[in-house]
């Protein structure tokens, strides 16, 4: 019998050029989330948000799994052994970090190496973008079993996903994979999956160059907007440019500065130059 993991280790880390790797650490059970994993990841959510040698955090699994969703065991059977209460809390456990993630700091990718199943279309949906392997396989099973896809799994698809798309997944219960999930709108991009750490890699880097302030702002923007009317989204965005700048003008005035003074760079081709803007601690992240 497999020896249960410490709590501590249900959630691996490392940081590499200012890129947070962040992997679920639970091989074994191909990377099934438990109540120990999803309080785990809330401490390291916690712990790397506002680190200065932080600036893009990627989510992966260890081994063959990026995730494949919930633990029945934990999660559910011995978790409902224990009555409502131990029910809710470990709901708010796993919801929030979800929560936590899609609203997080740091621009967030998703680096989906195999099986995404079920509860991991939560943390799939929290990232900002997502990548995959062409092996991977995506599948909402639960109609397999007997329940609905719950945990905000069936939202999600129907966010990602057309009408249709989402309507025969979700009742089908068949596996996809990768290229198929990029084809549907599940991730960004397909790869094969010796060229998916790479790619990443590039698309971290990249993020990595832009202003911190703008990108938190245009996440939430992004998120936000899709449910307001079109007035309601316009007055949304004003607000929310004026808010960036009162916390970065000086970010907005140096890249202005560079594309009309200076000529130095062009918006369309890449971001203005970091290095020669004026920093305060309020702005860095």
């Amino acid at each position: 019998m497999t020896k249960d993991r410490a709590e501590a280790d249900t959630v691996a880390y490392e940081i590499e050029n200012r890129i947070a790797w962040v992997k679920f650490n639970r091989p074994e059970k191909r990377n099934c989330m438990s109540p120990k994993l999803n309080r785990q990841m809330m401490r390291v959510l916690d712990e790397l948000e506002f680190r200065d040698d932080v600036g893009v955090l990627v989510l992966t699994g260890e081994g063959s799994a990026w995730t494949a969703g919930m633990d029945l065991k934990e999660y559910f059977r011995e978790t409902e052994a224990e009555g409502l209460g131990a029910v809710r809390r470990s709901q708010r456990e796993s919801y929030g970090w979800w929560r936590r993630l899609r609203w997080y700091q740091k621009p967030t990718i998703a680096m989906v190496n195999g099986w995404c199943f079920g509860g991991g279309y939560g943390p799939l949906f929290s990232c900002d973008l997502a990548f995959c392997a062409d092996e991977a396989q995506f599948g909402l099973s639960e109609i397999n079993w007997g329940i609905l896809p719950g945990g905000g799994a069936t939202k999600i698809a129907v966010e990602l996903l057309n009408f249709r798309n989402a309507m025969y997944h979700a009742m089908m219960g068949e596996n996809v994979d990768g290229k198929t999930a990029a084809q549907w709108g599940l991730v960004n991009e397909s790869l094969p999956a010796d060229k998916l750490k790479a790619r990443v890699t590039e698309v971290a880097s990249v993020l990595l160059e832009k202003n911190p302030v703008a990108l938190k702002a245009t996440k939430d923007a992004i998120r936000r907007v899709g449910e307001m009317t079109y007035d309601n989204a316009e007055d949304y965005l004003v607000r929310a440019q004026e808010a960036a700048n009162s916390f970065d003008n000086d970010g907005r005035k140096e890249g202005i500065k560079q594309f009309i003074d200076e000529k130095s760079y062009k918006p369309g081709l890449g971001a203005y130059d970091k290095s020669k803007q004026k920093t305060t601690k309020k702005a860095k992240a």
